[in-house]
């Protein structure tokens, strides 16, 4: 027997990556903290990443300005600010300060990077044409940067309506993986 979830729902389902927190640097030198959990990877070479970004965000505005971003990837310790960053505007609040959280220069992208987040992706929008219909911007990867010191690699997902899982077990099935042997470092 199978129980049946409103379509609306399918993002419970289909949500696999991490939730992501977006820094930008505005026009006016100002930067931001978002937080996203609608991204998804578009290509392998150049890498491309999909994020959902729309006018209600006040990051918005930056990234259609500066055509630019990070992408960093906290880990599962810090989810409730990753909740509560979400939970108010960078319009009222610098939220590296309110959270206590350390901006790093990146190196491509003037927006920076989040000291304490496992991973911090430098990105460039390179095609837009989606974001006036879905809020889709396709961003390529310039830069990553992966923080060595850390230890804990699990990471937080969300599965909707306030609720988050972490990442368990590793299951390394990477000898299965036969016919994608190209794509594998």
């Amino acid at each position: 027997m199978h129980d049946s979830l409103p379509a609306e729902k399918a993002y419970r389902i289909l949500e696999a990556g991490p939730v992501i927190l977006v820094s930008t640097r505005g026009t006016d030198g100002r930067t931001n903290l978002m937080t996203a959990g609608f991204h998804m990877m578009m290509q392998h070479a150049p890498p491309l990443v999909g994020v959902i970004i729309g006018p209600w965000d006040y990051s918005y505005q930056a990234l259609s300005d500066s055509g630019e971003c990070v992408l960093a990837v906290p880990p599962a310790g810090m989810a409730k600010a990753v909740v509560d960053i979400g939970n108010c505007s960078g319009e009222t609040d610098d939220k590296f300060a309110r959270f206590g959280l350390t901006p790093i220069a990146a190196q491509s992208v003037s927006a920076p990077l989040v000291d304490e987040c496992l991973a911090n992706l430098e990105c460039r929008v390179v095609d837009d044409r989606q974001v006036r219909r879905y809020n889709l911007w396709v961003l390529e990867v310039q830069r990553i940067w992966l923080d060595s010191a850390w230890q804990e690699l699990r990471l937080l997902h969300h599965q909707g309506d306030g609720r988050f899982s972490v990442d368990g077990e590793t299951l390394d099935l990477s000898d299965r993986m036969v016919k994608w042997r190209d794509l594998m470092d």
